[in-house]
């Protein structure tokens, strides 16, 4: 017999009926906390971890629930907050050198190529005749490592780690690096001039070369119908309507020509000028005139026009700005492959200018206008015009395609003044206008200050500093390498000794416009 059940006496609770329970999914935690540093420390995900465990199947994988991209988190590396802030700035978006960036290896390697090749190579036998063969040669390769050195931090600075910013100017650079008061006292003069005055020396030469051309193709007679005035007027009207391109990437085909007529032209005046033979009488030994005051000044001169031969610094970054970048594809390396490209081709053009010009005219090199004015003076009765006259049309065409890469900062800085006051971008009738007043006032500076040319060493040495010492500075200020490492060691030793020898160029440019003189002719071009 089974034992009868005990009746407990305790009210029974009526207990609630539950819902169906419905299955939960499983929680994730945001993208963004997948990238923090604290991730082992954050109560929140461990818990999250213990719940996946328990209730997730191993087989399955957790649904992201945010559809963020994992590239633009705000924890994210600083690459990533480099590419959103540029794509949400609105002023980059509206200014001409980063309105487009969709440029490649290509692009940097023609802008590079157009702005580093210029007439001021021509000159480079000059050099030479004071400095000599071996010392010549030796101090031409130091200058293009140094420059080459100075110009791969330039773009390796172009995107900061640190900050998450993608500096696309050379004025930003510095200006973020050592303040806005050493930014107009050591920077801003240098970099208008390197933008502004060489538009105004292209108008000059443009000019010039215009008529030039048109005396070899069409006789004396034909070429007189003009003054040199009205060819620097012709000159700037074809510049002023190229201009109108509206970004840097858009006038990548213009840069295109540019390179090709720089390396075609280079290559005919050293081709012909060896082809032709030595000048009979030629001398190789330096030229040592005057006192030892005046010879020292003669070399440092030698030493200008070999580091202003190269060009280009100061659009390094602007040139780079019309790239995209992301955290896998960042822009320095497409940069880095264009300027390892264009540097060969320039090096292929400036050392047979400088040997090969120098072996065939020796100490008869002219010393105002170099190579080109040697061709004429010396081989203009042996070469046919055909050869004479596609060479100065050669330098027309990169003088007028040089005129657009070096006028770009110069417009992207006005319409900066527009865009930053009334916070939209600048009218398409605006931007014409304000092109055309650039490209008119650099052809009013031209014809009145046609004299331009002999401040080129003064002015050349207060630039310099632009092109082989601030890039030193700014990567220690940046980089912050370890003290009296090989690679601190060696950007104190390049930026003091550029400092150095800027300020002697600046001397001695001084020196040579109070001893020789300059010959004042406003408004007179000839």
């Amino acid at each position: 017999m089974s034992e009868p059940n005990e009746i407990s006496s305790a009210p029974i609770t009526p207990r609630p009926v539950a819902p169906p329970t419905e299955a939960k999914l499983p929680v994730s935690c945001p993208p963004s906390q997948f990238h923090s540093p604290s991730l082992s420390r954050s109560p929140l995900l461990n818990e999250i971890g213990e719940q996946k465990q328990s209730k997730t199947p191993k087989t399955s994988r957790t649904p992201r629930l945010s559809l963020t991209p994992r590239f633009i988190t705000p924890l994210g590396s600083p690459m990533r907050k480099a590419l959103r802030l540029t794509k949400l700035d609105p002023q980059d978006a509206w200014l001409p050198i980063t309105e487009s960036r969709n440029g490649n290896q290509y692009y940097a390697a023609f802008h590079t190529l157009c702005s580093g090749i210029g007439i001021q190579a021509l000159v480079l036998p000059v050099a030479f005749t004071i400095l000599g063969w071996s010392w010549g040669i030796i101090c031409l390769t130091i200058a293009f490592v140094w420059q080459l050195y100075t110009l791969w931090m330039l773009v390796q600075l172009h995107e900061s780690v640190e900050t998450g910013m993608r500096y696309s100017r050379y004025l930003q650079l510095f200006s973020l690096t050592f303040g806005e008061r050493l930014t107009r006292l050591l920077a801003l003069f240098p970099i208008l001039y390197l933008s502004g005055g060489t538009c105004v020396a292209l108008i000059i030469i443009g000019g010039s070369t215009g008529k030039l051309f048109f005396q070899i193709v069409c006789g004396p007679e034909c070429a007189r119908e003009l003054t040199t005035v009205e060819w620097f007027l012709v000159f700037t009207c074809v510049a002023v309507l190229l201009s109108q391109l509206p970004n840097m990437n858009s006038i990548a085909g213009v840069s295109l020509i540019g390179a090709l007529t720089a390396v075609g032209y280079c290559t005919m005046i050293w081709g012909v000028s060896v082809a032709e033979g030595r000048l009979p009488g030629v001398s190789y030994n330096p030229i040592r005139a005057g006192s030892k005051m005046e010879q020292s000044f003669s070399v440092l001169n030698a030493l200008g026009i070999i580091a202003f031969a190269f060009r280009g610094h100061n659009l390094i970054l602007e040139i780079q700005a019309t790239m995209p970048s992301s955290e896998k594809h960042p822009s320095h390396v497409p940069m880095w492959k264009g300027v390892k490209v264009s540097y060969t081709i320039i090096a292929s053009c400036l050392f047979p200018l400088a040997i090969g010009g120098y072996w065939a005219y020796g100490h008869l090199i002219p010393t105002d206008g170099g190579m080109l004015t040697a061709l004429y003076q010396f081989h203009s009765g042996n070469v046919s015009k055909f050869v004479l006259g596609l060479t100065s049309f050669f330098v027309i065409i990169n003088a007028m395609s040089s005129f657009q890469i070096y006028g770009m900062p110069m417009f992207d800085d006005i319409e900066s003044k527009y865009t930053s006051r009334m916070k939209k971008p600048l009218p398409w009738w605006l931007r014409a206008i304000s092109r055309a007043m650039f490209g008119f006032g650099c052809f009013f500076v031209a014809v009145a200050i046609p004299f331009l040319g002999s401040f080129a060493g003064l002015i050349g040495g207060i630039a310099l500093p632009v092109t082989l010492a601030y890039p030193c500075f700014m990567w220690l200020k940046i980089k912050k390498p370890k003290k009296f490492s090989p690679i601190w060691c060696l950007n104190w030793v390049l930026g003091v000794l550029g400092m150095i020898l800027s300020g002697i160029l600046i001397a001695a440019g001084l020196y040579v416009v109070i001893d020789t003189g300059i010959q004042v002719s406003f408004f007179n071009p000839h």
